[in-house]
């Protein structure tokens, strides 16, 4: 298994990081193209559609947010998106992990399709646009993320004690999730002093949060990895409900695509909602 995982991580490194580094736009967008369409597949089948039915699903999103990308929406500003997709998030949080599985699998199945769809909708628009405003920009939402994850792990294995969600990640505890924002604390340390130092002409997210203010940080980090934990959460929730381990098998060793970027789902919307709002 080990073996298996470190295999598919090197490829899709070597798939990613000429498309991440490319000076244009168009590769990157393309590979998260496919990324979101396999994503809307396997959303597809995690809310009961069948075979047939799920790959349709995924082809159509991707070919919708190709003709998005054709007709210029990658150039426009989508501020109301960003708060729409933060909103839903929230409310997703307050009530489905209060809910738990019988309130999701409650829902009709329809309405459940279509709210996963739309916000992997806005997850493609706002990494591809995340990407446009820098490459350091993005690393340090991506790196925030993944340090909130793994800085969690650590954590949890070496203190965990009480359960953050037993019945949706029996994994997870509150000792993990507090480790999480210590890590991503050190993270921001991490991207103030490389912005300083190396003066990037689109500065982390920290940076532009850390000049509008140290509070702005502070609260931006613990809401940031808030987030990340609630998007694990809730694919975890969508999951059992479906009653499956993993939301596919696409990525042999890391299970599907939705597995690797749950965190990241809802990260992205809020991280373009905080920039945009500094901006202005």
């Amino acid at each position: 298994m080990l073996k298996q995982r470190i295999i598919t991580a090197l490829l899709l490194l070597a798939v990613l990081l000429p498309a991440m580094f490319h000076s244009s736009i168009g590769p990157f967008a393309a590979l998260a193209l496919l990324m979101v369409g396999a994503a809307g597949w396997e959303w597809a089948r995690l809310n009961g559609c069948g075979a047939s039915v799920s790959r349709v699903v995924g082809l159509a999103l991707g070919l919708l947010m190709l003709a998005f990308w054709w007709w210029g929406g990658l150039g426009r500003g989508w501020f109301p998106v960003w708060a729409a997709a933060s909103a839903m998030w929230l409310l997703l949080a307050l009530v489905m992990l209060r809910r738990g599985v019988a309130g999701w699998q409650a829902w009709p199945a329809l309405p459940r399709l279509a709210v996963g769809l739309v916000l992997l909708a806005c997850a493609w628009l706002a990494l591809v646009q995340a990407r446009q405003i820098g490459l350091v920009f993005l690393l340090s939402i991506l790196t925030l993320v993944w340090a909130a994850d793994i800085a969690a792990y650590a954590g949890g294995k070496a203190f965990g004690r009480r359960k953050l969600a037993p019945t949706l990640s029996p994994g997870k505890s509150w000792e993990g999730a507090i480790s999480g924002f210590v890590g991503v604390g050190l993270l921001a340390g991490f991207w103030l002093w490389f912005d300083a130092r190396y003066g990037a002409g689109a500065p982390s997210l920290f940076s532009r949060l850390w000049d509008a203010g140290p509070l702005w940080l502070v609260l931006a980090v613990v809401f940031l990895t808030a987030t990340s934990v609630v998007g694990d959460l809730l694919e975890s929730l969508v999951k059992r409900g479906a009653g499956m381990k993993d939301s596919s098998q696409l990525l042999p060793g890391h299970g599907g695509v939705l597995d690797r970027v749950d965190a990241l789902l809802p990260v992205l919307p809020v991280a373009m909602l905080l920039t945009q709002l500094l901006e202005t």
